[in-house]
């Protein structure tokens, strides 16, 4: 919709009547003379209107128009209904998404409604920017927050002396629209507040910009970029706040904001089609395994957590495979947050996605992995960081994704010298892991690769963009000498949508009693004592990483008092 701003309201005026003078529209519309002439004067400058001051000291100055501009916006597209519905707020401005099922489409569109100026109004902005950046600059440190709300003020005030006091309300979200455009990416700033994107996708200026939603997949938006040059000069903003450069020497950036999100820009002609952004959405609410075992998640059965949660208690090594987003990193994020308290973490990521709870920060390291400068200067890659980790005395190593050959020979020797791994990796099934890790390019001889005990699978169906569990399986020795096999022990049933239990883990059994002396029994019984705990923990909705930290803080501490509490159904703040 568009805002209806004193611009709005003056060039509509004087496009009806041509010309009129400044007390005639200071009457009509309500508006101090002295700040309408003050604000025309402004306008002049755009060639839009004219301020006229007649030779004849009796005659009284007036304005006209000089040219006509489009003030009404075009007629929104009709849809059948409205699929969801919901409201986003980034600063002063807000809109609302919604995802509509058009007539002449199958598949749904993103729609985002929020408040536009018209052309008149937003040529007055532009003319006013350089007078605002005098007068407040957030430039290198636009997520502070007090920064922020003080621009937003400052701005307000400013315009104020061009508006009327009661034009408050609609000159504060000309503030927060002139915040995105001169220190954010525009209206590319509200879909960053949508934490239901998953992917933010510019692909040229002359296609609408895509969005990837957690529920309905890729989607249509109605946004668009005006230019190629637009597209370019928010690739180049991402890149100096990064300390970084995207140029035609350098046409390829791979950063990350200082939200967390991870961004990817190519420049035309490495781009055929124009020039690219696409943002991958950090996550503001980390998922956690009672969301993965959830009904409305349903990502894996209880069964499966118990048995996982008791492998990560006694530091068994674990790879989580799956294509593109089938919830890889979602899936070693909820596993992390059941690592005792009493055990020193380093996590090792070329981009910070991982998050655990608060009671393990106290000996956790997060290592990020740093690009080369444009002289080919300072790169620190995943293989330095990991060299670096065995020299920090860590019980837990945490590799974002397994890539190259190196870097799997550092993670299989930090799992023989008694270090718990984890790691992810590109692969469809435990098997193709397997020959993954032990064919070209990575080869890692099969002797080595046995000291890996579980592979979980992770899958997207790309039709119904839901995440499942696809199968957890055991490493063992193959049937010929020298070679490793997996043992599946649960896989999902798409025609049901449950997980069977395939085999029993016999390698996991045999673990735990050559190091614990747990019997076969007694791993029954702590695994049936911890499903029961997680579908506690469902049905009193401890969904949030630090209170899921919370639970497991308790467990580690005192495991019986915590299966109480769930067997009597008590609240968190019972414990």
């Amino acid at each position: 919709m568009i805002l209806k701003t004193k611009i709005f309201e003056l060039v509509k005026f004087l496009q009806k009547n041509k010309k009129a003078s400044i007390e005639e529209i200071s009457r009509e519309l309500w508006w101090d003379k002295n700040k309408v002439e003050l604000t025309a004067k402004v306008m002049e400058k755009t060639g839009i209107i004219n301020v006229v001051y007649p030779a004849n000291v009796l005659s009284k100055p007036f304005i006209k128009i000089e040219k006509e501009v489009k003030l009404e916006p075009d007629i929104p597209r009709k849809a059948e209904k409205v699929l969801q519905e919901y409201e986003l707020i980034a600063d002063t401005n807000k809109a609302k998404a919604k995802i509509m099922q058009p007539k002449d489409s199958k598949r749904p569109f993103y729609l985002l409604d929020f408040d536009k100026v018209d052309k008149a109004t937003e040529a007055f902005l532009d003319e006013i920017k350089e007078e605002i950046a005098k007068e407040v600059s957030i430039e290198g440190d636009s997520t502070n927050e007090k920064l922020r709300e003080k621009f937003v003020q400052t701005v307000n005030k400013t315009l104020l002396k061009y508006f009327p006091e009661t034009e408050k309300k609609v000159t504060e979200k000309l503030a927060g629209i002139l915040l995105h455009e001169m220190y954010g990416m525009g209206e590319l700033e509200l879909l960053m507040k949508d934490n239901l994107l998953e992917e933010i996708a510019i692909n040229s200026a002359k296609t609408n910009i895509a969005v990837y939603h957690r529920e309905f997949g890729w989607l249509k938006t109605n946004l668009t970029l005006e230019s190629e040059q637009l597209i370019e000069n928010y690739a180049g903003q991402i890149a100096r706040k990064m300390g970084r450069e995207i140029t035609n020497l350098n046409p390829i950036l791979d950063a990350q904001l200082l939200t967390g999100d991870r961004v990817n820009a190519t420049l035309y002609p490495i781009s055929s089609s124009g020039n690219t952004i696409t943002i991958r959405k950090f996550a503001r609410k980390p998922w956690t395994i009672t969301d993965f075992i959830s009904p409305e998640k349903h990502t894996m059965n209880s069964e499966m957590a118990a048995f996982l949660w008791m492998a990560i208690q006694y530091e068994m090594n674990l790879m989580i495979a799956g294509s593109t987003a089938s919830g890889k990193t979602s899936a070693l994020n909820t596993l992390c947050a059941m690592i005792p308290s009493y055990h020193r973490i380093i996590t090792i990521e070329d981009v910070r996605e991982l998050t655990l709870p608060e009671y393990l920060k106290w000996n956790w390291i997060p290592l990020t992995t740093r690009n080369p400068n444009p002289e080919g200067l300072g790169e620190v890659s995943m293989f330095d960081l990991m060299m670096s980790s065995l020299r920090m005395r860590p019980d837990r190593i945490i590799l974002g994704e397994m890539r190259r050959k190196k870097e799997a020979e550092v993670l299989f020797e930090a799992m023989h010298t008694g270090h718990s791994v984890y790691s992810t990796m590109h692969a469809d099934s435990g098997r193709q892991l397997i020959r993954r890790l032990t064919e070209p390019p990575i080869e890692i001889p099969s002797l080595e690769v046995e000291a890996l005990h579980l592979v979980l699978v992770q899958y997207r169906d790309r039709k119904t963009n839901k995440r499942r569990t696809m199968e957890l399986s055991e490493i063992d020795i193959g049937m010929h000498e020298g070679t490793v096999a997996t043992n599946t022990i649960y896989r999902w049933s798409p025609r049901t949508d449950s997980w069977d239990k395939i085999d029993e883990p016999t390698k996991f059994f045999g673990e735990l009693n050559l190091h614990t002396g747990l019997t076969e029994q007694e791993i029954y019984e702590d695994l049936d004592q911890r499903k029961k705990i997680l579908e506690w923990m469902v049905e009193k909705k401890i969904n949030e990483v630090n209170k899921v930290g919370e639970v497991m803080k308790h467990y580690y501490s005192n495991p019986d008092n915590v299966f109480r509490a769930a067997e009597k159904k008590l609240n968190l703040d019972k414990l």
